[in-house]
């Protein structure tokens, strides 16, 4: 049998995400994308008489709601155009299932489906656990939605569902299994086998697990048995592969763990027990770790009886003693029942602290951070009054009478909110600091021991220097200050507990001295602890020999039971690592056992069990035996035990598991579903996995255990993910639409809390404006009002935010008003906030109002009202010496003169703007200073000073570039387009910045627009009339044609078939006109 190769599984989750870079696509590429050839998704892979598939087929689809319904067709028609687009453009769906574990093979965007296909086991094991989690349709929702559907769709819970055909998935991974040459399976009847190690035949029954080799040139089978190492031979055995997880552990596990000691050696009818047992037979204790034994004798377990281990941690109800104590001698009492849960009582079973006043605090400073409304402090530039409304959203009928009564009511709540005074003291809520992206262990530090000086050792003569230490050491029973102690290496005991000595050899012979003089004067504790910190001594020089005799002393001294089972599990932990290093396997088994009895019925004692072999050990067992209970506890172990060590790899797969059987039970742990999935979209995080670890959040937000620390945690969790997927820094003061879904789950959460205090209302309070920014920010302005008037209303009666705060959301209403064309309710809004600041001084936030009561007045139609109210804002803005938004009410007086045909005048007004932003540093002003440039360039064109507006434009452009402006980069594009074409024809000119529109266009995402531009390109070449001209025209209409066949554009695609025709004509290629 050939040796099994150990791979680092954490190799797999450091792959680069490839890309497609600097291909150019041909018009049949552009048109078909991924292949749909029938015979490449009908590979199959063949082995022996067997034939397995290699390409899975991977079904969406729309649902809404908690039920999971279809969706409707226009939803559905959505799916298939996004699918389409991906068809083209594959770079990132191939980015997301590389990071899935899978590769694309094919995209049928007509029946939803994308086929994939797997290299390795451990490729297809990982997409298959990603799927049973249902994490694939949270990580394709961020794929497959645009923004603004992440913002309609939050009522509905509009999702993707996935299905895979399980048959299929089961083939290949058996196809998989037999490509890699070597598999763990379980006995699907019983059979014998020819045995290659002794004389008999190997026999295994039905369900027996072993590992298989397939035969190799006409070979038999070869076949390993676990329990007991023997192997054998057949020509085709019966056999079922184990599922992928125990496929990977098993691989996983060294040699001399993985063989042997495979099979329960008792029938206890529990397969998790807990309550009480009753003793069956007379046991003499064989050691100071274990409990004598009479018939009859009752034993309370502690923690959990887990059947298929040797002994269990038990305590006499009649003596109070504790000690470990054979699960083949008792039997179950009527209390006795299976555990329905893994954890134990006073056990944290978290694995990252989540304390929720620190969370909601941690959340405001956040959203305060990223949602910065500035609306309170920065003027408003009008580019509304001479536009129009730019929103887009389709507004409900509300009669004239309602709408009357609902402005009546909101006016009466922004009263009463203004009458509550500016009492509340400063915000005290600290900045979210990194620990929401780090992975922190929920598990308390014990306080560090006492420093000890070590004196040069001669004994007796030391006396006086050891009898400190010795009082430190002494006592039965465990002390917090041992915690620390005992988990200590080698190192750092030489360093930090002991002082004053030259090296380790001093200090070892000072314990040494130690040890001898507690043995003479028969101090049993402190001897056994120094013979323990002498075996760590002695391991961490690779001295294990000698560890082991002191290990194996600190084992044996005590005359009475261990109270410190701390020290125990240390002694144990220890010695186990000894053994299996010394191929001592049945000492290691004996040792894992009684191990395994702390770690299953002790809190604590996973501090000391710094190896993970037992671990491992206890899981392979667990899996062996079929015991799921077990499984479950021997992952949660395993994964806090790489937590705890930031081995963040290794704890992904168990923690998923622990998930998968989690999710699997029909009755909830004590330890939430939600916490699971933030600690694993946390080591996703750490891993580099973004799609998946805002997959997990989405997961855990969902979920019906989800809490409101756990939608917030879990809010932060996406916003970093999401600025990995987008280039979003710390520093940018946007909230992308993909966290809206939690930060309306977790508004729910202080909507419905029944005794709000202040944090839950500052909370409330800024969710509240941070979603409704944006929702304003994509076009959704009526649902962003309907939030605020929400907010307004259930206002509390003391306030929970700063005057400031409160004010700056009302101008915020005031201003989504406006956005809505409602100027007359900002007017009324405004007009409130203005009367109830002081009148004995001037506060800035007087002049934001003002200058927005010019513009809501502007909207109205009265002008001279309009240029007073921006009068007064510039004298405000003079007097407090504030440049940026004097240029900002200097600008919109010139935009109002404009609309009043007073040309002369406002290009006065927006010279001076243009002249004070011109002076200001920085990039926070340069949207405002765009849009202004713009419109005087505009207004120089319309004086025909043509040099003069496209100086404006370019100067407009250049600043949008250098503050990675898109939105400011494309609208100054355009009016640079719009100049070349219409006012100073210049076709070369026109053509390279209609080029440089459609790069944008792309970067922006808009398909719609950038396949209009491409027709609009493609027009101008064909007006320079030459054949290069025509074949340049001919690939953008291309180009534009394919956009319109993905986004179903019937109409536009009709001309695109017709125009390409006449091209072709144009270039004398007349076989193609009829295509």
């Amino acid at each position: 049998m050939s040796a099994r190769s150990h791979r680092h599984t954490g190799s797999r989750y450091r792959r680069t995400v490839s890309s497609e870079e600097g291909a150019e696509r041909s018009s049949s590429a552009m048109l078909h994308g991924l292949s749909r050839d029938p015979d490449g998704l009908r590979r199959t892979l063949s082995t022996g008489d067997e034939r397995f598939p290699t390409v899975l087929p991977v079904q969406l689809d729309v649902v809404r709601g908690p039920e999971r319904l279809p969706a409707d067709e226009e939803s559905k028609e959505m799916l298939r155009g996004k699918l389409r687009i991906l068809q083209v453009d594959s770079s990132e769906v191939n980015a997301l299932f590389t990071e899935l574990s899978a590769h694309v093979v094919s995209i049928n965007s007509e029946e939803k489906v994308i086929f994939v296909t797997f290299h390795t086991f451990e490729e297809m094991w990982k997409f298959s656990t990603y799927y049973t989690m249902g994490l694939l349709g949270r990580c394709l929702e961020y794929l497959l939605f645009d923004n603004k559907l992440w913002l309609t769709s939050l009522e509905q819970d509009v999702a993707i569902d996935v299905s895979v055909q399980d048959e299929t998935l089961s083939l290949i991974y058996k196809g998989l299994l037999m490509q890699e040459g070597s598999l763990f399976a379980r006995c699907s009847a019983n059979q014998m086998f020819d045995s290659s190690t002794s004389g008999g035949d190997l026999y295994l029954e039905q369900g027996d697990l072993a590992q298989f080799e397939p035969p190799f040139l006409g070979s038999c089978w070869t076949v390993l048995c676990l329990a007991d190492g023997a192997r054998g031979t057949a020509p085709k055995p019966a056999l079922e592969p184990v599922v992928p997880f125990h496929q990977w552990c098993l691989r996983s596990c060294e040699e001399s763990i993985l063989v042997g000691d495979g099979k329960a050696a008792c029938d206890f009818p529990l397969q998790f027990a807990r309550g009480t047992c009753v003793a069956t037979a007379e046991y003499d204790a064989g050691g100071p770790d274990e409990l004598s034994l009479a018939p009859g004798d009752p034993i309370l377990i502690l923690g959990l009886l887990v059947s298929c281990f040797d002994w269990f941690t038990g305590k006499k109800t009649t003596t109070g003693e504790v000690g470990l104590v054979r699960t083949s001698l008792v039997k179950p009492s009527a209390d006795a029942h299976d555990s329905a849960d893994i954890f134990l009582d006073d056990e944290d079973g978290t694995f990252f602290s989540v304390q929720e006043d620190s969370v909601i605090a941690e959340t405001i400073a956040l959203l305060k951070k990223k949602s910065q409304n500035d609306t309170g402090h920065n003027y408003k530039l009008d580019t509304i009054s001479c536009q129009g409304s730019s929103h887009q959203e389709k507004k409900p009928f509300i009669s004239s009478s309602e709408a009357d009564t609902q402005h009546a009511e909101l006016m009466r709540n922004i009263q009463r909110i203004l009458h509550q005074g500016n009492n509340l003291s400063p915000d005290s809520a600290a900045d979210l600091t990194h620990a929401l992206k780090q992975p922190q262990s929920s598990v308390a530090q014990d306080p560090a021991p006492p420093r000890f000086p070590v004196h040069p050792a001669a004994e007796g003569s030391t006396a006086d220097h050891i009898l400190p230490l010795l009082c430190f050491l002494e006592g039965r029973d465990h002390k917090v200050e041992f915690g620390a102690l005992y988990r200590l290496s080698g190192d750092l005991l030489a360093s930090s507990t002991f002082c004053g000595h030259s090296g380790e050899d001093e200090l070892i012979a000072f314990l040494g001295v130690a040890r001898e003089t507690a043995r003479k004067k028969r101090l049993l504790w402190p001897q056994t602890r120094l013979c323990f910190l002498l075996g760590r001594l002695c391991a961490g020089r690779s001295k294990f020999s000698q560890a082991r005799v002191y290990f194996e002393e600190a084992l044996g001294v005590p005359r009475e039971g261990f109270a410190d089972l701390g020290l125990l599990a240390g002694i144990y932990s220890n010695l186990a690592a000894i053994y299996l290093l010394q191929k001592y396997t049945e000492n290691f088994f004996a040792v894992a056992e009684r191990l395994a009895a702390l770690l299953l019925g002790i809190p604590g004692c996973l501090a000391s069990a710094e190896d993970s072999s037992v671990l491992k050990y206890i899981l392979k067992k667990a899996v062996l035996c079929r015991n799921k209970m077990a499984e479950a506890r021997a992952c949660y172990l395993l994964a806090k035990r790489c937590w705890a060590c930031a081995d963040w790899a290794q704890a992904v797969p168990y923690l998923e598991r622990l998930l998968v059987l989690h999710a699997a039970r029909p009755s909830p742990w004590s330890v939430s579903l939600s916490h699971g999935y933030l600690a694993l979209g946390r080591l996703y995080s750490q891993l580099c996995l973004p799609h998946l670890s805002v997959g997990s959040a989405r997961k855990a937000s969902a979920l019906p255990s989800a809490a409101l620390s756990d939608c917030l945690t879990g809010a932060a969790l996406a916003l970093d993910a999401v600025g990995r997927l987008t280039g979003l820094s710390e520093r940018d003061a946007t909230v992308p639409p993909q966290l809206a879904p939690f930060l309306r789950r977790a508004l729910g959460f202080t909507e419905v809390r029944e005794q709000r205090g202040s944090p839950y209302d500052a909370l409330n309070h800024q969710l509240t404006v941070c979603l409704c920014r944006v929702f304003d920010k994509h076009r959704l302005v009526g649902r962003a009002i309907s939030l605020m008037r929400a907010l307004v209303s259930s206002s509390p009666r003391r306030a929970s935010v700063s005057a400031a705060e409160r004010n700056s959301a009302l101008i915020w209403l005031a201003w989504l008003h406006v956005h809505n064309s409602q100027p007359r309710a900002a007017l009324d809004v405004l007009d409130l906030v203005l009367s109830a600041m002081p009148e004995h001084c001037t506060a800035p936030q007087e002049g934001v109002v003002l200058n927005m009561r010019g513009v809501a007045l502007g909207c109205l139609g009265d002008l001279q009202g309009a240029a007073e109210s921006y009068q007064a804002a510039v004298d405000i803005c003079q007097e407090l010496e504030d440049l940026p938004n004097c240029a900002v009410a200097l600008a919109n007086l010139g935009l109002l003169c404009l609309k009043a045909g007073a040309r002369e005048l406002a290009r006065r007004h927006l010279t001076e703007a243009v002249r004070l932003f011109s002076e200001l540093d920085g990039e926070a002003h340069a949207a405002n200073f765009i849009a202004v440039l713009l419109e005087l360039g505009q207004l120089y064109l319309k004086q025909r000073q043509m040099h003069h507006g496209k100086g404006c434009y370019e100067w407009a452009l250049l600043l949008a570039v250098n503050a990675n402006l898109l939105d400011c980069q494309l609208a100054a594009t355009r009016k640079l387009c719009e100049l070349y074409s219409l006012e100073s024809a210049d076709q070369g000119q026109c053509i390279i910045y209609s080029r440089h529109q459609i790069q944008l266009l792309r970067q922006s995402g808009d398909r719609a627009e950038e396949a209009d531009a491409l027709e609009a390109i493609s027009r101008l070449y064909l007006t320079l009339g030459t054949e290069r001209a025509y074949r340049a025209a001919l690939d953008y209409t291309k180009s534009s044609l394919a956009i319109f066949i993905d986004l179903g554009r019937r109409e536009k695609e009709a001309y695109g078939w017709l125009k390409a025709g006449s091209i072709y004509q144009l270039l004398g290629q007349t076989e193609l006109v009829d295509l």
